[in-house]
Protein backbone atom coordinates (compact mmCIF):
# COMPACT_ATOMS: atom_id res chain seq x y z
CA UNK A 1 0.00 0.00 0.00
CA UNK A 2 1.39 3.74 -0.79
CA UNK A 3 1.62 5.49 2.08
CA UNK A 4 0.09 9.40 1.59
CA UNK A 5 1.61 12.34 2.76
CA UNK A 6 0.66 14.49 5.75
CA UNK A 7 0.53 17.88 7.48
CA UNK A 8 -1.03 19.47 10.45
CA UNK A 9 -4.57 19.95 11.03
CA UNK A 10 -4.39 23.27 11.96
CA UNK A 11 -1.66 26.14 13.07
CA UNK A 12 -0.06 25.98 16.37
CA UNK A 13 2.48 28.39 18.05
CA UNK A 14 5.46 28.80 20.31
CA UNK A 15 7.05 31.41 21.59
CA UNK A 16 10.74 31.25 23.26
CA UNK A 17 14.45 33.02 22.88
CA UNK A 18 16.60 31.56 20.51
CA UNK A 19 19.51 29.92 21.79
CA UNK A 20 22.10 32.09 20.22
CA UNK A 21 20.78 35.46 19.39
CA UNK A 22 18.56 35.84 22.75
CA UNK A 23 15.92 37.23 20.88
CA UNK A 24 12.15 36.21 21.84
CA UNK A 25 10.90 34.98 19.12
CA UNK A 26 7.56 33.34 18.29
CA UNK A 27 6.90 30.54 15.53
CA UNK A 28 4.08 29.39 14.26
CA UNK A 29 3.98 25.91 12.44
CA UNK A 30 0.89 25.62 9.62
CA UNK A 31 -0.81 23.35 7.80
CA UNK A 32 1.04 23.27 4.15
CA UNK A 33 -0.60 21.44 0.50
CA UNK A 34 0.80 18.42 -1.00
CA UNK A 35 4.51 18.50 -2.04
CA UNK A 36 5.39 21.68 0.03
CA UNK A 37 8.00 19.96 1.89
CA UNK A 38 9.52 22.31 4.91
CA UNK A 39 9.52 26.11 4.84
CA UNK A 40 10.15 29.01 6.68
CA UNK A 41 8.53 32.61 6.47
CA UNK A 42 10.34 35.33 8.15
CA UNK A 43 7.54 37.69 9.03
CA UNK A 44 9.71 39.95 10.54
CA UNK A 45 11.28 40.93 7.28
CA UNK A 46 9.99 43.27 4.68
CA UNK A 47 8.59 41.49 2.07
CA UNK A 48 8.26 38.63 4.26
CA UNK A 49 10.71 36.13 2.44
CA UNK A 50 9.98 32.27 2.58
CA UNK A 51 13.06 29.84 2.64
CA UNK A 52 13.09 26.38 1.92
CA UNK A 53 14.91 23.97 4.35
CA UNK A 54 16.81 22.18 1.48
CA UNK A 55 20.58 21.49 2.31
CA UNK A 56 21.86 23.51 -0.41
CA UNK A 57 20.43 26.72 1.26
CA UNK A 58 22.37 25.73 4.70
CA UNK A 59 25.33 28.49 5.26
CA UNK A 60 26.91 28.15 8.47
CA UNK A 61 26.89 25.29 10.81
CA UNK A 62 28.79 26.65 13.73
CA UNK A 63 26.46 25.21 16.66
CA UNK A 64 23.42 25.00 14.60
CA UNK A 65 21.97 24.55 11.23
CA UNK A 66 21.16 28.03 9.26
CA UNK A 67 19.52 28.28 6.13
CA UNK A 68 19.63 31.33 4.02
CA UNK A 69 17.71 32.69 0.80
CA UNK A 70 16.41 36.18 -0.43
CA UNK A 71 18.49 37.73 2.13
CA UNK A 72 17.20 36.07 4.86
CA UNK A 73 18.29 33.56 7.44
CA UNK A 74 16.73 31.43 9.69
CA UNK A 75 18.98 29.56 12.44
CA UNK A 76 18.38 26.31 14.35
CA UNK A 77 16.04 24.87 12.79
CA UNK A 78 16.93 21.25 13.60
CA UNK A 79 15.21 20.67 16.50
CA UNK A 80 11.84 21.52 14.48
CA UNK A 81 12.40 19.80 11.62
CA UNK A 82 13.63 16.60 13.47
CA UNK A 83 10.10 16.94 15.23
CA UNK A 84 8.17 17.36 12.01
CA UNK A 85 10.28 14.16 10.39
CA UNK A 86 9.88 12.31 13.35
CA UNK A 87 6.57 12.29 13.55
CA UNK A 88 5.66 11.80 9.25
CA UNK A 89 4.47 15.36 8.88
CA UNK A 90 5.91 16.09 4.85
CA UNK A 91 4.53 19.28 4.29
CA UNK A 92 4.38 22.51 6.84
CA UNK A 93 4.99 25.96 6.70
CA UNK A 94 6.50 28.02 9.91
CA UNK A 95 6.12 31.84 9.82
CA UNK A 96 8.84 32.70 12.38
CA UNK A 97 9.30 36.98 13.56
CA UNK A 98 13.15 36.55 14.45
CA UNK A 99 15.97 35.30 13.25
CA UNK A 100 15.92 32.23 15.11
CA UNK A 101 13.99 29.64 16.23
CA UNK A 102 13.55 28.98 20.04
CA UNK A 103 15.49 26.65 21.40
CA UNK A 104 13.03 26.01 24.56
CA UNK A 105 13.99 22.76 26.75
CA UNK A 106 17.25 22.56 24.42
CA UNK A 107 15.23 19.46 22.55
CA UNK A 108 12.04 18.36 20.21
CA UNK A 109 9.45 17.80 22.63
CA UNK A 110 8.38 21.12 22.76
CA UNK A 111 7.61 21.01 19.16
CA UNK A 112 6.57 17.95 19.37
CA UNK A 113 3.62 18.43 21.77
CA UNK A 114 2.82 21.06 19.41
CA UNK A 115 2.43 19.38 16.46
CA UNK A 116 0.34 16.43 18.18
CA UNK A 117 -2.01 19.05 20.08
CA UNK A 118 -2.30 20.65 16.65
CA UNK A 119 -3.36 16.96 14.99
CA UNK A 120 -2.04 15.27 11.77
CA UNK A 121 -3.73 14.66 8.92
CA UNK A 122 -3.50 12.48 5.36
CA UNK A 123 -3.24 14.35 2.38
CA UNK A 124 -4.07 13.13 -0.76
CA UNK A 125 -0.82 12.86 -2.58
CA UNK A 126 1.65 10.17 -1.81
CA UNK A 127 4.66 10.54 0.09
CA UNK A 128 7.81 10.43 -1.92
CA UNK A 129 10.86 8.42 -0.55
CA UNK A 130 14.42 8.17 -1.87
CA UNK A 131 15.76 4.84 -1.07
CA UNK A 132 19.15 4.49 -1.24
CA UNK A 133 20.66 2.02 -3.65
CA UNK A 134 24.66 1.94 -2.97
CA UNK A 135 26.61 2.92 -0.15
CA UNK A 136 27.00 6.59 0.21
CA UNK A 137 29.73 7.69 2.18
CA UNK A 138 31.24 11.40 3.67
CA UNK A 139 34.64 11.14 5.52
CA UNK A 140 36.43 13.89 7.42
CA UNK A 141 39.42 12.03 8.34
CA UNK A 142 41.12 14.83 10.16
CA UNK A 143 38.28 14.97 12.64
CA UNK A 144 37.48 11.55 12.90
CA UNK A 145 34.11 11.90 11.31
CA UNK A 146 32.41 9.29 9.20
CA UNK A 147 28.69 8.65 8.52
CA UNK A 148 27.81 5.91 5.78
CA UNK A 149 24.65 5.18 4.48
CA UNK A 150 23.64 1.48 2.96
CA UNK A 151 19.90 0.59 1.37
CA UNK A 152 17.73 -0.57 3.50
CA UNK A 153 13.54 -1.18 3.40
CA UNK A 154 13.28 1.21 6.52
CA UNK A 155 14.88 4.25 7.87
CA UNK A 156 17.31 3.08 10.53
CA UNK A 157 20.06 5.01 12.49
CA UNK A 158 23.00 3.88 14.59
CA UNK A 159 24.76 6.71 16.05
CA UNK A 160 28.81 6.84 17.80
CA UNK A 161 30.26 9.63 19.61
CA UNK A 162 33.16 9.80 21.35
CA UNK A 163 34.64 13.04 23.68
CA UNK A 164 37.68 11.78 24.58
CA UNK A 165 35.94 12.72 27.80
CA UNK A 166 35.77 10.62 31.51
CA UNK A 167 32.22 11.76 31.78
CA UNK A 168 31.22 11.49 27.96
CA UNK A 169 33.21 8.46 26.39
CA UNK A 170 32.59 6.00 23.85
CA UNK A 171 28.24 6.37 23.72
CA UNK A 172 25.85 4.84 21.13
CA UNK A 173 22.31 5.31 20.26
CA UNK A 174 20.72 3.52 17.48
CA UNK A 175 16.75 4.10 16.07
CA UNK A 176 15.49 0.95 14.26
CA UNK A 177 12.61 2.53 13.06
CA UNK A 178 11.62 5.92 13.31
CA UNK A 179 7.66 5.73 15.28
CA UNK A 180 10.50 5.31 17.98
CA UNK A 181 11.88 9.09 17.42
CA UNK A 182 8.72 10.25 19.96
CA UNK A 183 8.99 8.26 23.19
CA UNK A 184 13.33 7.58 22.94
CA UNK A 185 14.74 10.34 21.42
CA UNK A 186 12.43 13.39 21.29
CA UNK A 187 12.80 14.73 25.04
CA UNK A 188 16.97 14.69 24.62
CA UNK A 189 18.61 17.75 25.23
CA UNK A 190 21.38 19.40 24.00
CA UNK A 191 24.29 19.22 25.81
CA UNK A 192 27.60 21.32 26.23
CA UNK A 193 31.50 21.37 27.94
CA UNK A 194 32.14 23.43 30.71
CA UNK A 195 34.63 24.78 28.49
CA UNK A 196 32.43 25.12 25.41
CA UNK A 197 30.51 27.16 27.76
CA UNK A 198 32.63 29.61 28.58
CA UNK A 199 34.35 30.25 25.09
CA UNK A 200 30.67 30.30 23.70
CA UNK A 201 29.93 33.31 26.03
CA UNK A 202 33.14 35.15 25.38
CA UNK A 203 32.24 35.00 21.79
CA UNK A 204 29.07 36.89 22.56
CA UNK A 205 26.67 33.73 21.61
CA UNK A 206 24.00 31.51 23.77
CA UNK A 207 22.65 34.86 24.46
CA UNK A 208 19.24 33.17 25.07
CA UNK A 209 20.76 29.94 27.00
CA UNK A 210 20.24 29.27 30.25
CA UNK A 211 20.54 26.01 32.77
CA UNK A 212 17.22 24.96 31.60
CA UNK A 213 17.96 24.09 28.25
CA UNK A 214 21.25 22.12 28.32
CA UNK A 215 22.88 19.70 29.97
CA UNK A 216 26.37 20.85 30.75
CA UNK A 217 29.40 18.37 31.15
CA UNK A 218 31.87 19.16 34.03
CA UNK A 219 35.20 17.97 32.06
CA UNK A 220 37.81 19.23 34.62
CA UNK A 221 38.72 19.88 38.15
CA UNK A 222 36.22 23.17 39.15
CA UNK A 223 36.42 24.78 42.10
CA UNK A 224 32.58 26.12 43.88
CA UNK A 225 33.64 29.56 43.22
CA UNK A 226 33.33 28.79 39.48
CA UNK A 227 30.20 27.33 40.11
CA UNK A 228 28.55 30.12 42.29
CA UNK A 229 29.65 32.85 39.13
CA UNK A 230 27.82 30.01 36.92
CA UNK A 231 25.12 30.22 39.44
CA UNK A 232 25.48 33.62 39.15
CA UNK A 233 25.37 34.47 35.14
CA UNK A 234 22.33 32.12 35.15
CA UNK A 235 20.24 33.25 37.63
CA UNK A 236 20.12 30.16 39.63
CA UNK A 237 20.40 30.01 43.47
CA UNK A 238 22.52 27.26 43.37
CA UNK A 239 23.56 24.65 41.28
CA UNK A 240 26.00 21.63 41.99
CA UNK A 241 28.03 18.89 40.55
CA UNK A 242 26.44 15.57 40.73
CA UNK A 243 29.00 12.40 41.27
CA UNK A 244 28.55 11.48 37.27
CA UNK A 245 30.13 14.72 36.44
CA UNK A 246 27.26 16.95 35.24
CA UNK A 247 25.63 19.70 36.82
CA UNK A 248 21.99 19.18 38.84
CA UNK A 249 20.54 21.68 36.49
CA UNK A 250 18.37 19.25 34.67
CA UNK A 251 17.75 15.22 35.79
CA UNK A 252 19.21 12.66 32.22
CA UNK A 253 16.28 11.51 30.20
CA UNK A 254 18.37 8.17 29.39
CA UNK A 255 22.06 7.91 30.67
CA UNK A 256 23.16 7.93 26.98
CA UNK A 257 21.26 11.10 26.17
CA UNK A 258 23.91 13.11 24.32
CA UNK A 259 24.58 10.37 21.80
CA UNK A 260 20.64 10.20 21.81
CA UNK A 261 20.71 13.85 21.09
CA UNK A 262 23.71 13.34 18.27
CA UNK A 263 20.54 10.75 16.83
CA UNK A 264 18.15 13.88 17.15
CA UNK A 265 20.12 16.34 15.18
CA UNK A 266 21.14 14.14 12.02
CA UNK A 267 17.46 13.61 11.72
CA UNK A 268 16.58 17.21 11.56
CA UNK A 269 19.82 17.71 9.31
CA UNK A 270 18.64 14.67 6.80
CA UNK A 271 15.33 16.52 6.53
CA UNK A 272 16.89 18.93 4.43
CA UNK A 273 17.16 16.30 1.78
CA UNK A 274 13.26 17.02 0.94
CA UNK A 275 12.25 13.30 0.83
CA UNK A 276 11.91 11.32 3.34
CA UNK A 277 14.71 8.50 3.20
CA UNK A 278 15.04 4.36 2.92
CA UNK A 279 18.43 3.31 4.07
CA UNK A 280 20.53 2.23 7.45
CA UNK A 281 22.22 5.54 8.36
CA UNK A 282 25.89 5.11 10.72
CA UNK A 283 27.19 7.81 11.83
CA UNK A 284 30.32 8.16 13.90
CA UNK A 285 31.35 11.85 15.79
CA UNK A 286 28.04 13.39 13.93
CA UNK A 287 27.74 17.09 13.62
CA UNK A 288 26.52 19.42 11.93
CA UNK A 289 28.63 20.39 9.23
CA UNK A 290 29.28 16.79 8.99
CA UNK A 291 25.06 15.81 8.55
CA UNK A 292 24.63 18.89 5.84
CA UNK A 293 27.69 17.70 3.85
CA UNK A 294 25.71 14.23 3.85
CA UNK A 295 22.43 15.62 2.88
CA UNK A 296 24.00 17.51 0.19
CA UNK A 297 25.55 14.24 -1.24
CA UNK A 298 22.34 12.70 -0.76
CA UNK A 299 20.13 16.19 -2.36
CA UNK A 300 22.63 15.64 -5.55
CA UNK A 301 21.42 11.75 -5.64
CA UNK A 302 18.05 13.00 -5.12
CA UNK A 303 17.98 15.33 -8.02
CA UNK A 304 19.45 13.35 -10.72
CA UNK A 305 16.84 10.72 -9.52
CA UNK A 306 13.82 12.84 -10.68
CA UNK A 307 15.07 12.49 -13.84
CA UNK A 308 15.86 9.10 -14.26
CA UNK A 309 13.23 6.45 -13.12
CA UNK A 310 14.39 4.05 -10.40
CA UNK A 311 14.52 0.15 -10.55
CA UNK A 312 12.32 -2.03 -8.67
CA UNK A 313 13.89 -2.94 -4.73
CA UNK A 314 15.31 -6.51 -5.30
CA UNK A 315 16.49 -8.48 -2.86
CA UNK A 316 17.77 -11.64 -4.05
CA UNK A 317 18.26 -13.27 -0.72
CA UNK A 318 14.55 -12.52 0.00
CA UNK A 319 11.95 -15.18 -0.62
CA UNK A 320 10.08 -14.27 -3.74
CA UNK A 321 6.27 -13.57 -3.54
CA UNK A 322 5.49 -16.37 -5.87
CA UNK A 323 8.50 -19.34 -7.51
CA UNK A 324 8.18 -20.66 -11.03
CA UNK A 325 5.97 -23.37 -9.33
CA UNK A 326 3.41 -20.46 -8.10
CA UNK A 327 3.93 -18.42 -10.74
CA UNK A 328 2.90 -21.32 -13.14
CA UNK A 329 -0.55 -21.71 -11.25
CA UNK A 330 -1.34 -18.51 -12.20
CA UNK A 331 -0.18 -18.00 -15.66
CA UNK A 332 -0.82 -20.09 -18.72
CA UNK A 333 2.35 -20.18 -20.76
CA UNK A 334 5.01 -22.93 -20.36
CA UNK A 335 8.51 -23.84 -21.64
CA UNK A 336 9.81 -22.44 -23.88
CA UNK A 337 7.37 -19.47 -23.74
CA UNK A 338 7.15 -18.86 -19.98
CA UNK A 339 9.10 -15.52 -19.32
CA UNK A 340 8.96 -14.96 -15.96
CA UNK A 341 11.15 -16.46 -13.06
CA UNK A 342 9.45 -14.87 -9.82
CA UNK A 343 6.88 -12.35 -8.75
CA UNK A 344 8.73 -10.08 -5.90
CA UNK A 345 5.65 -7.89 -5.17
CA UNK A 346 2.06 -7.36 -5.96
CA UNK A 347 -0.76 -5.36 -4.38
CA UNK A 348 -3.69 -4.12 -6.40
CA UNK A 349 -1.94 -1.47 -8.48
CA UNK A 350 1.41 -2.69 -9.36
CA UNK A 351 3.20 -5.99 -9.83
CA UNK A 352 7.29 -6.51 -9.97
CA UNK A 353 9.19 -9.42 -11.20
CA UNK A 354 12.07 -11.21 -12.16
CA UNK A 355 13.32 -12.73 -15.41
CA UNK A 356 16.98 -14.10 -15.25
CA UNK A 357 18.43 -14.29 -18.91
CA UNK A 358 20.70 -17.06 -19.13
CA UNK A 359 22.53 -18.83 -22.48
CA UNK A 360 20.31 -21.79 -22.24
CA UNK A 361 17.44 -19.74 -23.59
CA UNK A 362 16.54 -21.41 -26.60
CA UNK A 363 16.12 -17.78 -29.00
CA UNK A 364 20.14 -17.30 -28.70
CA UNK A 365 20.48 -20.17 -31.21
CA UNK A 366 19.51 -17.46 -33.92
CA UNK A 367 19.35 -14.06 -32.31
CA UNK A 368 22.24 -13.71 -33.11
CA UNK A 369 25.34 -16.80 -33.33
CA UNK A 370 28.27 -14.38 -32.62
CA UNK A 371 26.45 -11.77 -30.56
CA UNK A 372 23.91 -13.05 -28.62
CA UNK A 373 20.83 -10.37 -27.56
CA UNK A 374 17.20 -11.23 -26.24
CA UNK A 375 14.73 -10.27 -28.66
CA UNK A 376 13.24 -6.49 -27.99
CA UNK A 377 9.56 -8.41 -28.74
CA UNK A 378 10.66 -11.58 -26.16
CA UNK A 379 11.29 -8.37 -23.70
CA UNK A 380 7.94 -7.00 -24.45
CA UNK A 381 6.49 -10.40 -23.85
CA UNK A 382 8.30 -10.80 -20.37
CA UNK A 383 6.57 -7.77 -19.02
CA UNK A 384 3.51 -8.19 -20.45
CA UNK A 385 3.10 -12.15 -18.62
CA UNK A 386 4.52 -10.09 -15.65
CA UNK A 387 1.40 -7.49 -16.00
CA UNK A 388 -0.25 -10.61 -16.32
CA UNK A 389 -0.04 -11.73 -13.05
CA UNK A 390 -1.43 -8.04 -11.51
CA UNK A 391 -4.28 -8.10 -14.17
CA UNK A 392 -5.23 -12.24 -13.22
CA UNK A 393 -4.51 -11.49 -9.88
CA UNK A 394 -7.18 -9.12 -9.73
CA UNK A 395 -10.32 -12.07 -10.53
CA UNK A 396 -11.35 -14.91 -8.48
CA UNK A 397 -10.99 -17.56 -10.93
CA UNK A 398 -7.71 -17.14 -12.81
CA UNK A 399 -7.90 -20.66 -14.28
CA UNK A 400 -10.81 -19.64 -16.06
CA UNK A 401 -9.63 -16.35 -17.57
CA UNK A 402 -7.17 -15.21 -20.62
CA UNK A 403 -5.36 -12.40 -21.32
CA UNK A 404 -5.09 -10.90 -24.95
CA UNK A 405 -3.09 -7.89 -26.23
CA UNK A 406 -4.80 -5.57 -28.06
CA UNK A 407 -2.07 -2.56 -28.13
CA UNK A 408 1.42 -1.96 -27.97
CA UNK A 409 2.50 1.74 -27.70
CA UNK A 410 5.30 3.99 -26.76
CA UNK A 411 8.05 0.97 -26.77
CA UNK A 412 11.36 2.16 -26.51
CA UNK A 413 14.49 -0.06 -26.42
CA UNK A 414 17.06 1.28 -24.24
CA UNK A 415 20.49 -1.13 -24.29
CA UNK A 416 20.88 -3.97 -25.23
CA UNK A 417 19.65 -7.12 -22.94
CA UNK A 418 22.10 -10.56 -23.18
CA UNK A 419 22.83 -13.78 -21.34
CA UNK A 420 23.74 -12.84 -17.52
CA UNK A 421 21.54 -10.16 -17.20
CA UNK A 422 18.72 -9.71 -14.71
CA UNK A 423 15.80 -8.06 -16.07
CA UNK A 424 14.27 -6.35 -13.24
CA UNK A 425 10.40 -5.80 -14.26
CA UNK A 426 7.54 -3.32 -12.70
CA UNK A 427 4.10 -2.64 -14.27
CA UNK A 428 2.01 -0.68 -12.72
CA UNK A 429 -2.18 -0.27 -14.11
CA UNK A 430 -2.72 3.38 -15.69
CA UNK A 431 -6.20 3.23 -14.33
CA UNK A 432 -8.57 1.00 -13.01
CA UNK A 433 -9.55 -2.08 -14.99
CA UNK A 434 -13.16 -1.31 -16.90
CA UNK A 435 -15.08 -4.23 -18.58
CA UNK A 436 -12.25 -6.33 -18.69
CA UNK A 437 -9.70 -3.44 -20.59
CA UNK A 438 -7.10 -2.93 -18.64
CA UNK A 439 -4.08 0.07 -19.63
CA UNK A 440 -1.03 -0.60 -18.25
CA UNK A 441 2.93 1.06 -18.34
CA UNK A 442 5.63 -1.56 -18.18
CA UNK A 443 9.15 -0.66 -17.26
CA UNK A 444 12.16 -3.04 -17.29
CA UNK A 445 15.51 -2.67 -14.94
CA UNK A 446 19.10 -4.24 -15.59
CA UNK A 447 20.91 -2.76 -12.24
CA UNK A 448 19.75 0.70 -12.08
CA UNK A 449 19.60 1.33 -16.22
CA UNK A 450 16.14 1.01 -17.88
CA UNK A 451 16.07 -1.03 -21.09
CA UNK A 452 12.93 -1.15 -22.35
CA UNK A 453 9.78 1.00 -21.31
CA UNK A 454 6.15 0.56 -23.45
CA UNK A 455 2.18 0.62 -22.87
CA UNK A 456 -0.15 -1.52 -23.22
CA UNK A 457 -3.78 -2.31 -23.53
CA UNK A 458 -4.99 -6.09 -22.85
CA UNK A 459 -8.20 -8.09 -22.43
CA UNK A 460 -8.83 -10.15 -19.87
CA UNK A 461 -11.87 -12.47 -20.88
CA UNK A 462 -13.07 -15.65 -19.83
CA UNK A 463 -11.83 -18.88 -21.45
CA UNK A 464 -14.48 -19.99 -24.43
CA UNK A 465 -16.80 -23.21 -23.32
CA UNK A 466 -15.68 -26.38 -25.43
Amino acid sequence: MTEKQRTIAKPVSLKGNGLHSGVEVEVIINPAPENYGYQFKRTDVEGTPVIRALAEYVKITERSTTIVDKGASITTVEHLLAALYGLGVDNALMEINGPEVPIIDGSSKPFVSAILSAGIVEQEADRVYYAIREKVEYKDEARGIEIVAYPDDDFLLDVHIDYDSKVVGHQYASMKNISEFKSGFSACRTFVFLHELEYLQKNNLIKGGDLDNAIVIIDRPVTQDEIDRLAKLFNKPSIKVKPEGILNNVELAFANEPARHKLLDVIGDLALCGVRLKGRIIASKPGHNANVEFAKILRKSIKASHNKPLPPHYNPDQVPLYDINQVQKILPHRHPFLLVDKITSLDEWVVTGIKNVTMNESFFTGHFPEEPIMPGVLQIEALAQVGGVLLLSSVPDPDNHLLYFMRIDSVRFKRKVVPGDTLNIRMQLKEPIKRGIALCRGEGFVGETMVIEAEFMAQLARKPVV
